[in-house]
């Protein structure tokens, strides 16, 4: 305050203004702002104001003033000397000539004013933003009240769903067993009634038989060639009656043995029953092509099923191969491929020649968006007609879901509608256009399309409940092993923690974190898998073995109790404790059976065995998966964000480069290095001998014969000191 008293009284002292002009505190100001906003007001006295030197003069106190003025009141910390010096500013009129002066040519005045005023502060609008914001934290303190509670109303009646689901489940495997107890009653009665009837008929077909061959015989009776004798025990013998010498005896032989047989002879018993077609062999597994890579991949060492081990298991419903289909290989092999190799193979360069000898049709679609739609139709074996008949009636039978998922990949883009209506309209002849294109032509007339390709995916997709990660991981993983090992069926869980160890190119990711991006990318509604596994942790820590034994001691001391009420049957303790507790022990067996009963089931979906994995080491595998899948997604979103970050800073030393003189040192050394660097690549490219080219993934191999053969030393010719060829070792991997 007293700097501001000392600079207002130097503004009257310099300008010689007299004390009596200052004497009230609220019509005063400083005399260089009153001189500056007077000027030109006095024509008399404008002549001893307009010399140049005397207006720099005033221009540089009055630019001054302000600045003074801001530092006085705003370098205080203390806010509330603050106001107040602001407040003794406003009393002494500086608002009122900062108004006046807002118009003024001065840069450097403006600058000032500017700076002082975005400083001032408003007491009302801070008190009312207090108030505000105190009125928004009791309306936040009341929400987070209200969200608890509504919190812990959800939590009870998640839990509360959970148990009728778990008893629901309990119910639905109890009457699964019932349903297949009746169905082995059905078969069995199914095959008495088809034996009884096949005894049946053939025991009319007998007497139909026997009452044919009595008629024959009285009508032969009848005409005197035969004569019937009854014989002692009830049977009865056919003799030939000899007419003039001319009847032979082989007659004789012809008719008696056969209608003796027929007429006395006991029924054969009749054959066994055909078999059940559950006795058939099991259908045959499809037989999986080997992948061939561009490059050279590294093994994944995963534990394999053999195919006559997925019958029964999440394996033999799922298909790995169309997943191959959806994700981009071309970019797997580049983050995975093993290292010192040349440049990619061209698998396609047949395939192109034979391309270029095809027919010479018009083509409207882009090459390989119609070289992509003709392999997928060619999948789908149907004709134009049937796959837009189809989906106009949203047939699921006719199109499989998986072919609707990729047919909807070539929905007609706007572009594409417009050249085929214009071919259309022009009247050319159809039959010019290639296979693709007249299929587009047809399916892009299907009335709101989009809508019923998309409802025909969710209406397939409702009721899927097998996880998209099992064919993923199977998918990659012949991916990798397949031109090496062939490709497999199944793999067993314990291959789940190997997706750790199988890491990038540059090892900076693993093969978990390429999955969780493609989770993330192409399989969103699979991305949450692990919120399905309730109690998984839970399940991992409890060990069903005991749980069982438990079970049976109870059950033996109830029998025990039993045993001693027989004996003392007006014990009325024991009798109530039986009466309270006996239907409590046979809901516990039944629950303790039933989780037996699911455990085993479940592990066998897995292609595990119930016998050599109990549940603490089935579940434990899943929480293991469960908490490095979290972490690689966590991991892969900090990478996206520190890429987005050093791509930023890139562009912005990109712009700066450019900004500077091409000729400068530094823009010189930037493009040097560029040039060097792509030189390298160049020739990297060109050179065509590249080391361990031909024993490229020499170290997993090693490493892989390490873990089943032992260690050979060299005795002969130098070269590797491993003379046992990795094929020589599929077995043990299998």
């Amino acid at each position: 305050m007293a700097q501001t008293l000392s600079s207002s009284c130097r503004w009257r002292h310099e300008l010689s203004v007299p004390p009596a002009q200052s004497a009230t505190p609220a019509t005063s100001s400083p005399a260089p702002l009153r001189l500056l906003a007077n000027r030109g007001h006095s024509e008399g006295s404008a002549g001893s104001f307009r010399t140049p030197e005397f207006l720099t003069w005033v221009i540089s106190q009055v630019t001054a003033s302000p600045e003074q003025t801001s530092q006085s009141v705003h370098s205080v910390e203390d806010m509330n000397f603050r106001v107040h010096l602001q407040y003794e500013f406003t009393k002494l009129g500086l608002d009122e000539y900062l108004d006046k002066l807002k118009h003024t040519e001065s840069d450097k005045l403006q600058v000032q004013i500017q700076a002082y005023l975005d400083n001032v502060f408003d007491v009302g609008a801070l008190l009312e933003d207090a108030e505000t914001k105190n009125a928004a934290l009791e309306r936040v303190e009341e929400l987070e009240e209200n969200l608890s509670h509504l919190s812990e109303k959800l939590q009870d009646t998640e839990n509360e769903a959970m148990s009728k689901i778990v008893e629901l489940e309990k119910q639905l495997m109890q009457r699964n067993k019932e349903l297949d107890v009746v169905r082995e009653i059905y078969k069995d009665a199914n095959t008495q009634v088809h034996t009884l009837r096949k005894m049946v008929k053939e025991k009319e077909e007998a007497i139909q038989r026997q009452s044919t061959l009595e008629k024959k015989i009285h009508e032969l009776e009848k005409q005197g060639t035969i004569k019937i004798q009854k014989r002692g025990d009830g049977d009865i013998a056919i003799l030939p009656v000899v007419a003039s010498g001319t009847l032979s005896s082989g007659s004789e032989v012809a008719v008696g043995p056969a209608t003796g047989a027929a007429a006395s002879g006991p029924l054969p018993p009749p054959p066994p029953p055909l078999p059940l077609l559950s006795d058939a062999p099991e259908a045959a597994v499809k037989i999986k092509k080997p992948i061939k890579t561009k490059f050279r991949m590294p093994v994944f060492n995963w534990v394999a099923l053999k195919p006559n081990q997925i019958n029964g298991t999440v394996f033999n419903e799922i298909d790995d191969e169309r997943i191959l289909e959806d994700l981009n290989v071309d970019e797997f092999e580049e983050i995975f491929k093993t290292k010192a190799q040349g440049p990619a193979i061209d698998l396609s360069s047949s395939k192109q020649k034979i391309t270029q000898k095809g027919s010479n049709k018009v083509t409207l679609l882009e090459a390989n968006r119609a070289k992509n739609l003709a392999i997928t139709l060619r999948k789908a074996g149907k004709t134009a007609d049937e796959i837009c008949k189809a989906i106009h009636v949203f047939d699921l039978k006719t199109l499989p879901v998986d072919f609707v998922e990729c047919l909807m990949r070539f929905l007609p883009t706007e572009n594409e509608v417009k050249v085929l209506r214009l071919y259309e309209r022009e009247r050319k002849p159809l039959e010019n256009l290639s296979d693709e294109d007249r299929f587009m032509m047809q399916f892009s007339k299907i009335e709101r399309l989009m809508q019923k390709m998309t409802i025909m995916a969710f209406i397939g997709n409702f009721a899927e409940s097998i996880q998209m990660l099992t064919p993923i991981i199977l998918a990659l993983g012949n991916y990798m092993n397949s031109s090496k090992r062939g490709a497999v069926y199944g793999f067993k869980l314990q291959s789940l923690d190997l997706l750790l160890d199988t890491k990038s190119t540059d090892r900076k990711q693993t093969l978990l974190h390429y999955i969780s991006n493609v989770v993330k990318e192409k399989y969103q509604q699979v991305s949450l898998f692990y919120n399905e596994l309730h109690y998984v942790e839970k399940a991992a820590a409890v060990s069903l073995e005991n749980v069982l034994l438990d079970v049976k001691e109870l059950q033996r001391g109830m029998d025990l109790t039993k045993r001693e009420y027989t004996m003392h049957d007006h014990n009325t303790l024991l009798k109530d404790f039986i009466l309270g507790n006996e239907g409590r022990l046979k809901k516990l067996q039944d629950d303790a059976k039933i989780a037996q009963d699911a455990f085993d089931d479940v592990v066998k979906y897995f292609g595990e065995n119930p016998k050599t994995t109990p549940p603490s080491v089935f579940f434990p595998v899943f929480v293991r998966f469960v908490k490095a899948y979290k972490q690689a997604e966590e991991e892969n979103e900090l990478r996206k964000k520190q890429e987005q970050a050093l791509m930023e800073k890139l562009l912005e030393q990109e712009a700066l480069l450019e900004q500077q003189d091409p000729k400068s040192p530094s823009h010189k050394s930037k493009r040097q290095q560029q040039e060097l660097i792509a030189e390298l690549r160049r020739r990297q490219v060109k050179d065509n001998r590249h080391v361990y080219e031909g024993k490229d993934g020499a170290i997993e191999d090693i490493i892989t014969v390490l873990k089943t053969v032992p260690f050979t030393a060299r005795t002969a010719k130098r070269g590797s000191r491993f003379f046992c060829e990795p094929v020589l070792t599929e077995e043990y991997h299998y």
